[in-house]
């Protein structure tokens, strides 16, 4: 007798991009760029290498992760990059957890 396997589901382009922005802010560090962004209208790097305890090279490697999850955007100036946080991707951010708690309210409050 054969057994049928059954083949997980794929996941939708909105579901990989949402994983990727959430694992680029699983990191503490990331958090405190994107607080220290938010704190301030624009910044180049070396302001932020001088607000975290970290070295140079650290926050470089954290400002591509969250360049790469699109929640930063930088625009080079002279010898400089200066980021802020990338709107678009905010407002991603916000729909899906909007849509989840709304989820929840709708949803029967007696599961589990």
């Amino acid at each position: 007798m054969e057994i049928e396997q059954t083949k997980p589901k794929d996941f939708t382009d909105s579901q990989h991009e949402i994983a990727h922005i959430i694992k680029a802010l699983g990191h503490p560090a990331r958090v405190a760029i994107i607080e220290y962004l938010l704190s301030v209208d624009t910044c180049i790097c070396g302001d932020i290498v001088d607000v975290l305890p970290l070295a140079q090279p650290t926050v470089s490697r954290h400002l591509k992760e969250l360049k790469n999850a699109k929640l930063i955007k930088g625009t080079i100036e002279g010898n400089t990059i200066c980021y802020c946080i990338d709107e678009n991707t905010i407002e991603e951010l916000q729909k899906y957890f909007t849509n989840i708690s709304a989820k929840l309210t709708l949803k029967n409050k007696n599961c589990c």
